[in-house]
C-alpha cells in the first residue's frame, strides 16, 4: 500500500527549505576559517630591549608587617587571582641583621630571616616574581641619633648586607632595589644636603657585591622622588637634577633596570610631560636623560604608580597627591599600563601603590586611598579593573613572545640571564627539576626557541594536561614526551614544538607545559633547561576544510537529485474553478435544476 502523494506546493516548499539550509551550511563552513583567524587578537609589537617583555602588572605588598598567616595567604591569593604578576615587598636591613654579621631575632629566639623566608615561600606557591628594597640600616650601621633612613657609616658593611641577602635568595628571589628616594632628605640623611654622589658610591658596592653573590641577580636604581624644583639648600632635589648628577658621577654600570617613580596626580595618563608639573608622563623626560647619558638600553620599571581616590571631602591641604574619583582611580590605572605598553618600549614592570595595608595607614591620611584592597579585603573599583586588563594579557595569539611575556607562568627555580645572543637579550634558565613554565596561547603551532648544549638537559611538554599533544616527540622511560636540549656543541635552535593543535571549531585556547625532567642523555653533563622564546602561529586546516566541504557539497547534490524525483513524483497541480456572477449569466448558460433541487424554503411554505 503506498501513501497518499504529498502536493505539488508540499514538496516544492519542503526542498526549497532544505536546500537553503544546506546552502548556508556551506556558507558557514567557507567563512569560519577566516572568521576564526580573525577573532584572534593582533598582538602588540615585540619588545626587544631586556626586562620589557614582562607582566607589567605589579603591586606594593606590606607583609613583613602582617601577622596572622591567613591575611598573608589571602594577600597572595588576590594579587594572583587577579592577573598580577610581581610583588614589590620591602626587606628592611635592621630586621635581618639586627647586629653586624649576626641573622637571629633574639626576642623570639629564631633566625631572623624566618619571617621573610615565609613571604617568599607564599609568592613561589602563587607564582608571584618579588622584587626586593633593601634599605632601613641597623643602629649599629648608621650615625647615632640618626633618622631610620639614613645611609650606613660605611657603605661597605650595606654592600656586605646585600651580598649575604643575594646568597640566602639565589635562585629565588631575581630583582632588588637598592635604596628608596635618596633624593630627598627624609630618605637619606635628615636635616642635611642630599648627596648623588655618595648615593653612587653606595649603588657601586652594592651592585659589586650583588654579582659576587649571583652574576645573574638583576639590580634596580633606587626610584627618585618626583618634584618640580630644587631646595636652595639642597635638603631635596628634583628627581632630574639628582639623576644627572648621578650620571655625572659615573653611576650607569652600576644598575641594570632604572626604576622611577609614576603618580598621575589629578592628570589622566595621556596628559603630556612637563618639567614644571607632576603627571604619569613625567617619566618620559627620565627616559630623556638615559638617552642624553647613553643609557637607552636599560628598561624602566616604576617603583609607585598610582592615582588617589580621596573622599571629596578630604581636606584639599593634605591632598599630597591631588585627587579622582574611584571610578577614575580605577579607569586611569588601566589606561596608563596600556599607554605604557603602546608608547613605551623601554617600560617594564608597574607597581601599583598599594595593595593592600595592614591597619598602619588611618583614613584621615590621604596615602589610605591609594589602596587597591581594603583592610577587611573588600575590592576596590581599580582592583576589577586591573583584573579584567590583566585577562587580556594572559593569552598569547599568533606572534612572538618573549620567555618572560605576560602569557608565560613559572613555577619552581627558573632564573633570568643577559645573553646578547638571546632573542630580546635574555633568556630563562633552570637546572632543578620540576621546575615548570606554563604557556597560555590561541593558535595551533607553537615554536620554541631554546639553546641545546653539552650541558643540557630535557624538557617534558604537555598540552592541556596530555603528554605530547600535537607533537611528534620521543617519549622517555615513563612514556612522557621530551625535548631534548643535550648537543655536543651549542647552539641555538627554533623548534617545531606543536603542530596542528587546536584546529578542531570552534578556535579555543591552549596551555603549553615545559617541565625540567629528572632524565637526560647520558651523554649530558647537567639538566640545564634554556627557554628563549616562544611564537604562536595560526593555520587553517584545509584538511578539515575540504572534508567537511566535500560532505556539504555532496548532501547538496543529494538534495538536488531528491528535489527533482519529488517534482517528478507529485501530481501536477489541479486547475481550480473561476468563480462567477449568476446575475451576469444569458439564460442559456442556465442549467435547469433538478427534480428536488433549488427549491429552498419556498417548498416549506
Amino acid at each position: 500500500m503506498t501513501g497518499r502523494p504529498r502536493s505539488f506546493r508540499r514538496v516544492v516548499l519542503s526542498s526549497a527549505s532544505s536546500l537553503l539550509l544546506l546552502v548556508a551550511l556551506v556558507a558557514e563552513i567557507l567563512a569560519i576559517g577566516p572568521r576564526a583567524a580573525s577573532a584572534l587578537p593582533a598582538p602588540r609589537a615585540p619588545r626587544e630591549m631586556p626586562a620589557t617583555d614582562v607582566n607589567p602588572f605589579g603591586v606594593n605588598i606590606f607583609l613583613d608587617k602582617e601577622v596572622e598567616e591567613w591575611k598573608k595567604r589571602r594577600t597572595m591569593e588576590m594579587i594572583a587571582e587577579a592577573g598580577i604578576g610581581w610583588v614589590k615587598q620591602q626587606f628592611p636591613w635592621a630586621e635581618i641583621e639586627p647586629l653586624q654579621d649576626y641573622y637571629w631575632d633574639d626576642k623570639y629566639d629564631k633566625s631572623s630571616w624566618e619571617k621573610f623566608d615565609r613571604i617568599v615561600d607564599l609568592a613561589e606557591e602563587y607564582g608571584l616574581e618579588v622584587i626586593a628594597r633593601l634599605d632601613r640600616p641597623p643602629e649599629w650601621a648608621r650615625p647615632a641619633g640618626s633618622n631610620p633612613e639614613a645611609p650606613p657609616l660605611d657603605p661597605h658593611t650595606y654592600a656586605d648586607f646585600v651580598y649575604d641577602f643575594v646568597r640566602h635568595y639565589r635562585g629565588r628571589i631575581h630583582y632588588i632595589q637598592i635604596w628608596n628616594e635618596p633624593n630627598l632628605h627624609r630618605e637619606w640623611r635628615y636635616g642635611s644636603p642630599v648627596d648623588p654622589v655618595a648615593y653612587v658610591t653606595l649603588l657601586r658596592l652594592a651592585y659589586e657585591r650583588a654579582k659576587e653573590a649571583d652574576p645573574n641577580i638583576q639590580v634596580l636604581s633606587a626610584p627618585l622622588a618626583a618634584r618640580t624644583t630644587d631646595d636652595p639648600d639642597r635638603l631635596n632635589l628634583s628627581e632630574l637634577t639628582f639623576l644627572e648628577e648621578m650620571y655625572q658621577a659615573g653611576a650607569a654600570p652600576y644598575f641594570d633596570i632604572m626604576s622611577a617613580n609614576g603618580y598621575g596626580f589629578e592628570d589622566p595618563p595621556s596628559a603630556p610631560p612637563d618639567p614644571a608639573r607632576m603627571n604619569f608622563r613625567r617619566v618620559e623626560l627620565v627616559r630623556l636623560l638615559m638617552e642624553k647619558y647613553g643609557d637607552q638600553g636599560k628598561a624602566i620599571w616604576l617603583n609607585e604608580y598610582g592615582w588617589n581616590a580621596a573622599p571629596e571631602q578630604f581636606p584639599p591641604e593634605r591632598l599630597y597627591w591631588g585627587r579622582v574619583s574611584p571610578q577614575e582611580q580605577a579607569r586611569y590605572t588601566v589606561q596608563g599600563i596600556d599607554y605604557a605598553l603602546d608608547h613605551w618600549p623601554w617600560a617594564g614592570v608597574i607597581c601599583i601603590w598599594y595593595f593592600r595595608q595592614v591597619g598602619d595607614i588611618p583614613d584621615t591620611q590621604a596615602e589610605y586611598y591609594f589602596r587597591m584592597v581594603n583592610v577587611d579585603f573588600t575590592p576596590q573599583p581599580v582592583y576589577a579593573a586591573v583584573r579584567a586588563a590583566a585577562s587580556e594579557l594572559a593569552v598569547a595569539s599568533p606572534g612572538w613572545y618573549e620567555e618572560t611575556s605576560p602569557p608565560v607562568r613559572q613555577r619552581g627555580n627558573w632564573y633570568p640571564v643577559r645573553d646578547e645572543r638571546a632573542s630580546g637579550g635574555s633568556y630563562l634558565a633552570s637546572n632543578l627539576p620540576g621546575s615548570r613554565l606554563a604557556f597560555t596561547f590561541q593558535g595551533t603551532e607553537v615554536q620554541l626557541r631554546v639553546r641545546k648544549g653539552p650541558d643540557g638537559g630535557r624538557l617534558l611538554v604537555s598540552v592541556d594536561g596530555v603528554t605530547g599533544r600535537g607533537t611528534s616527540l620521543p617519549r622517555d622511560s615513563y612514556g612522557l614526551a621530551y625535548l631534548d636540549l643535550y648537543s655536543p656543541q651549542e647552539e641555538w635552535v627554533e623548534v617545531p614544538l606543536v603542530q596542528r593543535l587546536g584546529e578542531e571549531l570552534p578556535l579555543r585556547s591552549h596551555r603549553l607545559e615545559l617541565t625540567v625532567a629528572d632524565e637526560k642523555d647520558p651523554a649530558s653533563a647537567g639538566h640545564l633547561c634554556i627557554v628563549d622564546a616562544l611564537e604562536v602561529r595560526y593555520r587553517r586546516s584545509y584538511l578539515l576544510f575540504g572534508t567537511t566541504s566535500g560532505l556539504l557539497v555532496a548532501a547538496l547534490l543529494a538534495a538536488l537529485a531528491s528535489l527533482a524525483a519529488e517534482l517528478r513524483r507529485a501530481p501536477p497541480p489541479r486547475p481550480q474553478p473561476v468563480p462567477v456572477n449568476p446575475w451576469t449569466l444569458r439564460p442559456e448558460q442556465i442549467a435547469p435544476a433538478k427534480e428536488g433541487e433549488g427549491s429552498g424554503d419556498r417548498d416549506r411554505s
